[in-house]
């Protein structure tokens, strides 16, 4: 870097444009000031260096041998300020995604993909925020968030991402151990509980299913409850006992073999479904978008498994 002292940036662009156009009149209007205006900067800059840089020859100006030696770097230099102009105007790409999402669905579906998103991005650095507590999409820190839920939030934009149904699954060992080969065998079986609070009321309980099946005669106040869904299946998959598990989160545990489906029409639908949330009103930019096309072929991948089984 020169640390030499600099003559004023309007007089060096002032010499840059007479320089490059050989004419005080065809510069002023370039600089869209008077002649007059450009005859004082070439002035105020040959005071300062000390050195002629134009001769008048008729009605043209012509650089002297200091005033062609400094030309073309000129007006490289302002090529060069008019690229770090542009760059500061350009909006800043970004190096974090953030992604609001709940932790059961974080640890149970999300999670064991990300991967693929990264190998197909590896740019994009994707922070998962996973937390019971909805967070704000109007401040800005969070770019996005999967919502569980009946939708319907009016200050967002919401696109269904997976629906969503549960059934009552155990583990094989549990099912090699006792005998359940029929609804009412559950009678006999520790139920495994999903608490969390959107279970109690989108259907998603062990008394929402029951009456859904028409089967009586199965308590449900027994048993254990967990307050995350990824708890209840994992309880299951540990042979703890029956839970009555969202397949979306119970799928790869589901085509593993690490649990069973216990009944050819157990499955059954729920009010709720997963959604992909942005705050409306905000511009999505190419990461977010990258980010959501990713997760909707996710989705639909994830709908193909379930129908081949």
């Amino acid at each position: 870097m020169v640390l030499n002292r600099l003559p004023p940036l309007n007089a060096l662009r002032a010499f840059e444009v007479v320089a490059r156009l050989g004419s005080m009149s065809r510069a002023a209007d370039e600089l869209s000031v008077t002649p007059g205006a450009v005859s004082q900067q070439i002035r105020q800059l040959e005071e300062f260096i000390g050195v002629d840089l134009f001769v008048r020859q008729g009605r043209s100006l012509e650089p002297t041998e200091a005033g062609r030696a400094a030309a073309a770097s000129a007006s490289e230099a302002f090529d060069k300020l008019g690229q770090a102009v542009a760059l500061m105007r350009r909006p800043v790409k970004r190096t974090r995604l953030t992604v609001s999402v709940a932790p059961s669905f974080a640890g149970k579906w999300l999670a064991p993909r990300l991967y693929r998103f990264q190998e197909l991005h590896p740019g994009i650095e994707v922070w998962i925020s996973a937390d019971s507590t909805r967070a704000d999409l109007s401040g800005g820190e969070t770019d996005l968030g999967i919502r569980y839920g009946p939708g319907g939030d009016i200050s967002l934009n919401e696109t269904l991402l997976l629906r969503e149904e549960v059934l009552p699954v155990c583990s094989p060992d549990l099912l090699g151990q006792t005998q359940i080969s029929r609804p009412g065998d559950l009678a006999e079986q520790t139920l495994l509980h999903d608490a969390s609070p959107e279970s109690e009321v989108d259907g998603a309980d062990w008394a929402s299913w029951l009456r859904a099946k028409h089967i009586r005669g199965v308590p449900v106040r027994g048993g254990v409850r967990f307050n995350q869904s990824a708890l209840v299946i994992d309880a299951a998959v540990a042979g703890r006992g029956v839970a009555l598990a969202k397949r979306t989160l119970a799928q790869n545990d589901l085509a593993s073999g690490r649990l069973v489906s216990l009944f050819a029409d157990g499955a059954s639908p729920v009010r709720s479904a997963y959604h992909i949330v942005t705050q409306r009103g905000r511009d999505l930019d190419e990461d977010i978008e990258s980010f959501i096309q990713w997760l909707e072929a996710e989705a639909r991948d994830h709908e193909e498994a379930i129908d081949e089984l």
